[in-house]
Order: structure tokens, then sequence, then C-alpha cells
């Protein structure tokens, strides 16, 4: 019986999430608010925690401090046993300056590696929504002998282009890694699929360190894990792939298994919001052999009061809708709809306050918004456009603490 490896996980979150914003605007990407009550980062690190690695460092960068209070007021693990769940923001350790890439953070934080020697390092993103467990990965990685194990979900040919394209043979090693090709490589079991990069990466710890200072000394080099770090990799050989289809997760259903979301962009966030209130969700927040886990507000239980109703809804602690109708929506904490409001497909984050006879459809508002009594959101497209941000798809965005107009 093989014994356990010893286990470092990083997970990469210090991007600045532009097309994100307005809802990046005072916060970093992987601390904006989802399907209520959790944040981005909730599902990596709940990946990786149900997973058993207790030892994970989260590197941050840009607009850190929520994300900070938030890693550290709920994601508390026994010192006893020495794990943790850490923020490390840009330390200038190699000099006055930023982080220039996904790889040179973690090259600019080799002392924490240094610091655990671990055998295996995984390398995850903190941006997407989605179950994985990574010890089925990391078993795959140790028996495959790869240097570095990249995750890959398959989509369909015709999509791929959008993402970081895996070529890869029926042996499972990397022959190509391409960013955004026009003619991406089918799958030699399904040519009509693609392997898209997840962004996920397990790495012999001596592979990863190596592969860094060889990529520090590049000046060329734009210091980007899947850009920089795993085509070197690949060209020597030491790169695998990982087929996200393999990976059973404890609880999921035939309906949820496989399901990944890029939240990137508005529309995406919006459409993985969709995907909750489904009757039958695409993605089950209520798999209790695997929970998403995040740090709830001391908040009353919803209410309501005169009538006021939801439908096929996600309504959080300390919400109150009262005698106004909600439809196909996600209310976050402390959120008020008063008397004869009307909100339909739209993401209301905490403490919005949608008044008396508003209309609010389609929308993500941020929070802290007040739509005022009779306002209208997302029923006149073009004066829309003309007051707040609108997204590609047509989603109306409030940012955190707007006033919408009457």
């Amino acid at each position: 019986m093989r014994s356990q490896p010893r286990v470092l996980g990083i997970v990469l979150a210090g991007g600045e999430g532009k097309r994100l914003w307005p809802l990046t605007a005072d916060r970093a990407k992987p601390a904006v608010r989802f399907g209520g009550t959790y944040r981005l980062i909730d599902f990596v690190l709940s990946n990786l925690v149900n997973a058993n690695y207790l030892r994970l460092c989260v590197l941050t960068q840009y607009k850190s401090h929520s994300l900070d209070r938030h890693i550290t007021t709920t994601w508390r693990m026994s010192t006893v046993l020495g794990n943790y769940v850490t923020p490390v923001p840009a330390q200038q350790r190699l000099g006055p300056r930023w982080f220039t890439g996904s790889a040179d953070a973690i090259y600019q934080s080799l002392n924490l590696v240094y610091d655990e020697q671990p055998d295996i390092v995984v390398v995850f993103g903190a941006d997407h929504v989605y179950r994985m467990d990574a010890r089925q990965m990391v078993d795959r990685h140790l028996d495959s002998g790869a240097g570095v194990t990249v995750a890959a979900i398959r989509v369909p040919r015709s999509e791929a282009h959008q993402f970081g394209v895996i070529d890869a043979g029926p042996d499972a090693k990397i022959r190509q890694f391409l960013e955004k090709p026009d003619d991406p490589a089918g799958l030699h079991d399904n040519p009509n699929e693609s392997f898209a990069s997840m962004g996920n990466y397990v790495f012999n710890t001596d592979t990863l360190v190596e592969a860094l200072k060889i990529d520090a000394g590049d000046e060329g080099s734009v210091h980007d894990m899947g850009g920089s770090i795993i085509p070197q990799l690949v060209e020597q050989g030491a790169a695998f792939v990982y087929d996200f289809a393999n990976n059973a997760v404890p609880g999921t259903t035939e309906r949820d298994r496989g399901y990944w979301r890029d939240v990137g962009t508005l529309d995406a966030y919006y459409e993985a919001h969709m995907d909750l209130v489904a009757v039958h969700p695409v993605f089950n927040l209520y798999n209790r052999d695997w929970p998403i886990i995040t740090s709830h507000p001391q908040s009353p239980p919803a209410k309501f009061v005169e009538g006021g109703s939801a439908q096929e809804s996600i309504v959080s602690n300390g919400v109150i809708v009262s005698s106004g109708t909600v439809r196909h929506a996600v209310l976050s904490p402390g959120a008020r709809i008063e008397a004869g409001a009307y909100v339909e497909g739209s993401v209301i984050m905490d403490n919005v306050r949608v008044g008396k006879g508003a209309v609010v459809r389609n929308a993500i508002l941020d929070k802290n918004v007040v739509v005022p009594d009779g306002a209208h959101i997302g029923v006149e497209p073009e004066l829309d456009r003309q007051r707040y941000e609108v997204s590609p798809g047509g989603v109306v965005v409030l940012g955190k603490g707007q006033h919408a107009l009457s």
C-alpha cells in the first residue's frame, strides 16, 4: 500500500477580475458573493478541504481586504494538527514589484514550499464553481509518473477556441498546450470534443521549483502557469492530462456530475446563478456528502409577510419579502423586497433594498444597492444602457452601494 504524499495546496487568488466589473470595483474576484451566502473562493477551498488537504496557501494581490478577512474568519483549521488556510499577499521578497503573472506569484512565494517541504504541490485557481475530489487527481498523477498533471474538462470542439486547449494522446501525455487556438484538437475517443484546461495542476515539488526558476530567468516569458510553465513541461514530455469526467465526487447526481463554470464574465456569473434556481438544479448546493463550506452571517431566518412570495428562488437568512413577488432569483442575506415589488431572474446581494412597487428583471444588484419606490430595472433596455452597466447578454448590473434612478 502506497503511503500518502505530503501535499501543499496553493490557490491562485490574485487576479483583478476586470471582466466582472463593477462587482470587482471594490473587492478581489474570489471574494465576490455567489449563491446567496458563499464567496467564489469557498468552492476551491471546500474541494481541497473535503479531499483532506488541510495545508493551504491563498496567494492574493488586488483589493484583497475582504478576501483576507473572509479567509481568516471562516477557514480556521486545527493548529494542533499543523493545518492551516492562510492568505499570502504579495510580499515583494524578490524586489519592489507586484506579481507579474500566476507563475511569478508562486516563484515569489517559494518560501512557502521550502518551509512545508511537500512531496506534491496542488495549484488550483480560485474563480470557478464546481465540485472536484483532488485526491483522485493526485492518485492519477502518482500512477502516471508525470512531473505535472493538468485537469481538463471535455467541451464541444466548436466551442474550444474560447479556452486553453490540451492535445493529448491515448496515454494521456500532453503533446501540445494551445491558448485559444483557431483549430482545436479533437479527442482520440471523440473527435467532436476537445480538452479545455481547468486551471488546476498537480506538480511534483522538484518539477515545479525547477520550472519556475527557468521561467524566472526568461525575459520573454509572460510568467503564467498555463501560458509559460505548462508548455515548458510539455516540451520536456513531463505533462499529462487528467480527465475531469473521471472524477467521482460523493453525493453527486447524474445531472450535476461534471459541472464546472468559469464565472469570469458578468454573463457567465449570471447564468451560473440561474443554474442554481432551477427546480432540478444543474449544480446542487444541497450535497451533504461534499458540502460547500462558508460562514453565515448572524441574522434571523428569512421571513415572508403580507402575502410576499418566492418561487424557484434561493432566499438567504435575514431576507424579508413583504407582499412582493420573487421568481427565479437569488436573494443574499439582509435583502428587503418591499410591498408590491417584483423581482425576476436576478441576483440580489447583501442588504439590497427593492422599494415599493419597483420592478427588477434580469439584473445583478451588488451589496447595499437601493432601488427606490416605483423604479424599473431590466424593463427598458435602451434606458438601462444609458444609466447602468449592461452586459453583452443584456444583464443590468448595479455596483456596490449604487442608488438606482427612478
